[in-house]
């Protein structure tokens, strides 16, 4: 065999001297082979480095694949690495591998990843639907019994199980907080396009809790970033207005990023700041960040329970799971406002 080239079936075969086909019946299991065969396949298996074709098996017997196909806007962000990382603990002792691929949060792209996952016969579909994205096309496969899961938002034309954060309940104890601060004046930095779902429930959750104050809400406090340079521009825009506001509120965590690289950079140490989503060394900042935390673990277990529940036979209606948020406080949260530092 040559040095470059994968071993196959056959090489298996040839080096045990039996047919391709009780090779296959020992790797399979699915036909009789006896002890002496058995332990000489699999020590030429081991010794050739052969890796079974999983994929052409299942699709020759008409079962599925032994994978989970999950979806996510972004490889780069780290909180959809988390989510994937709470999946891998839940579907690793039952012999399942996940996938991963990024929609870049285009409709059309996540539409390709699906099609392309559910031609492998996956196990399981996990999706992190794309603004915009009809899921209509689903619908067949969920009815003949794959598990599909919607995570972080839930999809459209489909009926099946999502498993959220609880993004409007978070970000109205995150603005209560400044609001309990002295703090009447807080922008809003968001995340785009404007329809997006976590978007959308942060910001009812900011303006829940301005009301809950008796606050009026000024649309001029409330802003759009999709980056971190946009985020810092924003921030910038938000300090610089007539009537600048004296605390801010970032809808998530690549917004987060941007506000504190602008606040460094423009030496603004007064202005008080809450984030949705941690971010990584939020504690070594100055002050250290306070956040509304999500739990991307734990939604990432939860999908992967709900999952394999349905893949054990679970047919009960369809349902939204809601992780909860928990606000973490650092010190930028806790900033008063000027008239209350020099009462």
């Amino acid at each position: 065999m040559a040095a470059n080239r994968r071993p196959t079936l056959a090489d298996v075969a040839r080096e045990v001297g039996v047919s391709a086909k009780t090779v296959s019946r020992v790797l399979n299991e699915d036909g009789p082979a006896s002890a002496r065969t058995r332990e000489q396949v699999l020590a030429a298996v081991a010794k050739l480095g052969f890796q079974p074709n999983l994929m052409a098996r299942n699709i020759r017997v008409g079962g599925p694949d032994t994978t989970i196909g999950l979806v996510v806007p972004d490889l780069g962000n780290p909180f959809f690495g988390a989510v994937a990382g709470g999946i891998e603990d839940v579907v690793r002792d039952r012999g399942l591998t996940l996938l991963m691929g990024a929609s870049a949060d285009e409709p059309a792209r996540e539409r390709e990843l699906t099609d392309t996952f559910l031609a492998r016969r996956i196990s399981i579909l996990m999706v992190i639907p794309s603004v915009g994205s009809d899921h209509s096309h689903l619908r067949t496969h969920r009815s003949t019994g794959l598990p599909v899961v919607f995570v972080d938002r839930p999809g459209a034309g489909l009926a099946t199980d999502s498993v959220v954060s609880s993004n409007r309940a978070g970000a109205h104890e995150g603005v209560a907080h400044l609001i309990a601060h002295g703090h009447r004046r807080i922008g809003f930095v968001g995340d785009l396009p404007t329809n997006l779902y976590t978007r959308r429930e942060r910001l009812a959750g900011y303006r829940s809790a301005l009301a809950e104050a008796g606050l009026p809400h000024d649309r001029s406090l409330v802003i759009n970033a999709h980056d971190q340079h946009g985020a810092a521009l924003c921030t910038s825009r938000l300090l610089e207005s007539a009537d600048p506001p004296t605390a801010l509120f970032a809808g998530n965590n690549i917004v987060a990023l941007g506000m504190v690289a602008e606040l460094a950079r423009s030496k603004r140490k007064d202005v008080a700041v809450v984030a949705f989503d941690d971010v990584p060394l939020a504690e070594a900042l100055e002050p250290a960040l306070t956040v509304v935390a999500q739990d991307p673990e734990e939604i990432g277990r939860k999908a992967a329970e709900t999952a394999l529940a349905r893949l054990d036979g679970d047919r009960s209606r369809a349902r939204t799971l809601t992780v909860p948020t928990r606000l973490i406080i650092r010190g930028s949260g806790e900033l008063t406002t000027p008239m209350a530092r020099e009462g």
